[in-house]
Parts: C-alpha cells; sequence; structure tokens
C-alpha cells in the first residue's frame, strides 16, 4: 500500500470523480448504498450495503431504545438513519420465512466480540417484524433494570421480592409506541379478567391496549400488567391471531447468580427476587406457537467470571444453556473486506472521514481489525 499501489477504494473513489459533473451517474457509483429499503426484499446481492430507515418507522421502533448510543449519536450526524445489510440479519430472516409457526417457537441466539454489531442486527431484525405484522416484545438493554433501574422497591407481597415500577411503565410505553397500529385489533382481547385490586380490575375482553394503558396510569401495578400482557400474547399466538417476535439485547443478564443492586445490610439482589425479569424469561420458553425469540448475549451484559469468551455457554451458564435448548446460534463477526470497504466508502460520502491521505484505509484496516464499533471510533477524528 505504502509502496505505490492503489487501494480498491483508492480506485473506486477515482471513478467517482470521472462522473462528478452527472449527478445521476455519481449517484450510480454509490455502491455502499442500496435502494432495496424492505428487510423482507433483501438477499445476499444487498449484502454489505447500507439501506435507509425512513423517519417514520425509526419513530416507531427506536424511540425509546434500540439503537445504541454511538450509533445514535453518529446517525444524528449523518441525519439520516441508515443500516448495513449483513449477514447474520439475512439468514434470521431466511429461517423466519421458511418457518412453520404451527410448531413451538424457535430460539436464535445471536453472540460474537464485542462491538461487531449484534444490537444493529437485532434493530434490522426489528424493522423485518413490523414490516411482517409482528408484534414486538423488544427488550433494549436488560442491564439498564439490574443494573441501574429508576427505582427500587421493596415488597410485602410477595415477600422478598423487589419492583421496578418506573422500568416497568417506561417499558409499556416502549411497547406501545412499537405496536400502536395494532393493539387495538377487535381479536387483540384479554381472555380473563386481570385484578389488580378490590377497585380495579382489568376484565375479560377488554383490548390488550386497554391493558398496556392501565399499566402506565397506575406504575404501582406495571410489573403486573406487564406479566398478564405477556402472558396474553402467548395465547393470543398459540390460537393463531398474532405473530410475536421477542428479542431481547443482553439477554444473559438475567441468568447471572446476583445482580449489583443491593437489599438491606447490602445483601446483592439476584435477578429471579426482581418482578419485571419472570414473565420476559416464561417468553422465551418453547411452551408456545406462532412466535419467534431472537435473543443477544454480550460479554458486558454481566460477563461470567473473568473470560474474553464471548460463546453462549459460557455466557448462559449451564443452567441458562439448558433452558434455552435447542436454540439456533448466529455468530456475528468482525466486518468482511467488502462490509469494511463499503464502510469507508458511506463514512467519506457522510464527511465522517475527511482526512484522506495515501494508504488511509489500509491503516484504518490494520488499526481496528475491521471491528465495527473500532473503525466507528477511529474514524470520528479523520
Amino acid at each position: 500500500m505504502f509502496r505505490g499501489t492503489v487501494s480498491p477504494i483508492a480506485r473506486f473513489r477515482h471513478l467517482g470523480r470521472s462522473f462528478s459533473s452527472l449527478p445521476e451517474q455519481n449517484a450510480a457509483f454509490e455502491e455502499f448504498r442500496t435502494s432495496e429499503v424492505q428487510p423482507s426484499r433483501q438477499s445476499a446481492l444487498q449484502e454489505g450495503k447500507f439501506y435507509t430507515i425512513t423517519p417514520e418507522v425509526r419513530k416507531r421502533l427506536f424511540t425509546f431504545g434500540g439503537l445504541t448510543k454511538t450509533y445514535e449519536k453518529q446517525m444524528k450526524t449523518f441525519a439520516e438513519t441508515t443500516l448495513m445489510v449483513r449477514q447474520p440479519a439475512l439468514e434470521i430472516m431466511d429461517y423466519i420465512k421458511r418457518t412453520n409457526f404451527s410448531k413451538p417457537v424457535n430460539r436464535y441466539v445471536l453472540y460474537g466480540k464485542n462491538g461487531v454489531g449484534k444490537s444493529l442486527t437485532l434493530a434490522h431484525l426489528l424493522h423485518f417484524g413490523i414490516e411482517n405484522d409482528f408484534v414486538l416484545v423488544h427488550v433494549p438493554w436488560v442491564p439498564n433494570w439490574l443494573k441501574k433501574p429508576r427505582e427500587l422497591v421493596t415488597l410485602n407481597e410477595p415477600e422478598g421480592f423487589f419492583d421496578l415500577p418506573l422500568d416497568s411503565a417506561a417499558w409499556l410505553i416502549h411497547f406501545k409506541t412499537q405496536n400502536l397500529p395494532i393493539l387495538s385489533r377487535p381479536e387483540f382481547v384479554t381472555s380473563k379478567d386481570h385484578v389488580w385490586s378490590q377497585r380495579e380490575t382489568t376484565p375479560k375482553g377488554a383490548t390488550l391496549l386497554e391493558l398496556v394503558e392501565h399499566g402506565i396510569n397506575r406504575m404501582k401495578f406495571a410489573s403486573g400488567t406487564i406479566a398478564a400482557l405477556l402472558s396474553e400474547l402467548k395465547i393470543l399466538s398459540t390460537e393463531g391471531k398474532c405473530k410475536t417476535m421477542v428479542a431481547i439485547d443482553g439477554f444473559n443478564a438475567f441468568l447471572v447468580e446476583k445482580t449489583t443492586l443491593l437489599a438491606r445490610y447490602k445483601v446483592r439482589i439476584p435477578p429471579e427476587k426482581i418482578t419485571i425479569v419472570k414473565p420476559f424469561l416464561d417468553m422465551v420458553n418453547c411452551d408456545w406457537q406462532n412466535g419467534v425469540c431472537i435473543l443477544i448475549l454480550d460479554q458486558i451484559a454481566y460477563a461470567r467470571g473473568h473470560t474474553n469468551n464471548e460463546m453462549p455457554l459460557n455466557l448462559l451458564g449451564r443452567a441458562g444453556f439448558e433452558m434455552l435448548d435447542p436454540f439456533v446460534p448466529v455468530r456475528v463477526n468482525d466486518y468482511t473486506e467488502k462490509e469494511y470497504y463499503s464502510c469507508i466508502e458511506y463514512y467519506v460520502n457522510r464527511r465522517w472521514i475527511q482526512n484522506q491521505k495515501q494508504g488511509f484505509d489500509e491503516e484504518l484496516k490494520a488499526l481496528s481489525a475491521k471491528n465495527p464499533y473500532d473503525l466507528m471510533q477511529l474514524c470520528s477524528s479523520l
């Protein structure tokens, strides 16, 4: 590279300059983009290319989480929201398209090193979900509940349990925002009475929207509302009245022995003593049909021990592994060569990279080892 050779990206950029006077031809050379913005229609032909998410879809899906903070900051700088079409997302979408939904739900487990793009792969799959009329049960980041909740309340009933009322209500708002277009359908009704107190009851036949709004307005009952909502969704899905996509980022945080939250006498609280945990663990059981579960395992979501091993058995533990078994593991890797150069071209196009000295692309490749997060951080100063 430094001996006079010309990189592929440099040759690509040279071609683009040759047509700078013709905007319509210039656009043809933006090979890092694809005009296919519907995930269901994307295939290996679009792999490695960026597609644009409309502001309406972004507002519906990611207003309350789903994109990492660093990526949100970058998208704000770029004045657009884009996602790269990558092989793990295409693989899972293909599996879902060929799924027999009359069978128990399939569990897909995304894993990989830090910074490879697992959360953005899940974001791509969420877009696929709303496009295909799935009800989304999405947890953007489990450790937000188990490391730094907005409020921790000690319960007298059941004794020894702890509640997260503010976080539970916030999640219900997130659920409502993502699923509002389908929550008021006449078939989406409760199968039984849900009694909250002597004076408050959500009757049988109430819409799921009424159930959700009750939990939002009465935060004291928000975690109980989540449990009722998810149990109703399992029933509705099994009856074939809807399809449900469970998508949980940082799932392995549910399975640690102790959280960092402290009870009386500075005793660390186990996850199973937090009311919001059990309903989501129940949702990944394979005792219902017409759905799919996509779970992300992450080392920073409470890694077990002091190991850098990102494999599912290490992050789930033996008990967690056996709980999910059988599941389909899908590894998310660093950028391929094609994805790397596509990303560099995109950064150049958005003026994220302005210092384009000779051989800069090969230097960035060596420094980042084609890790998406490391590359993004390195390019922010160029």
